[in-house]
């Protein structure tokens, strides 16, 4: 089983090391990175790997299921502390995802007071919500790096 979940992991490398490159290419600085992965499984296996793998520093916050905006979640979670970085997960288990999606797109420039790279892992199906929902606010991301369960 360890060696399947190795496999899994392993022919993502590529990008876990893009996801490397780009925090450390934005620490200090607002940057909103996109990672797709369909599976909250594979998406903490590879969570384990690069904690594991690549010395760069960073908080998770794992949304809730009533989180009702982005910005303030993210802000009271933070307190006054400033990581390096941020990678916000569980968007998926989210109630009222259209309405935080919408709000943030609302208050983007907002997300500018975060001097710091913002991961947010989303799901196909959430990148297509962000893209409709909040255009201004994905268009800040480059290209979506994306993790995928190895093919059988």
């Amino acid at each position: 089983m360890l060696k399947m979940k190795k496999s899994k992991v392993g022919h993502n490398d590529r990008s876990l090391q893009t996801l490397a490159r780009a925090i450390t290419l934005s620490e200090g600085d607002f940057s909103l990175i996109l990672v797709r992965c369909n599976s909250p499984e594979l998406r903490e296996e590879i969570l384990q790997k690069f904690k594991a793998e690549y010395p760069v520093e960073y908080q998770e916050l794992a949304l809730d299921n009533f989180t009702d905006t982005l910005y303030s979640s993210i802000n009271q979670n933070l307190g006054h502390s400033l990581p390096k970085a941020l990678m916000v997960k569980s968007l998926e288990s989210v109630n009222t995802l259209d309405k935080v999606l919408t709000a943030a797109n609302l208050v983007r420039n907002n997300f500018l007071n975060f001097h710091f790279p913002l991961v947010l892992w989303v799901t196909d199906e959430i990148h297509q919500k962000l893209i409709r929902l909040a255009p201004d606010l994905q268009s800040w991301a480059s290209s979506a790096i994306s993790f995928n369960p190895k093919s059988a």
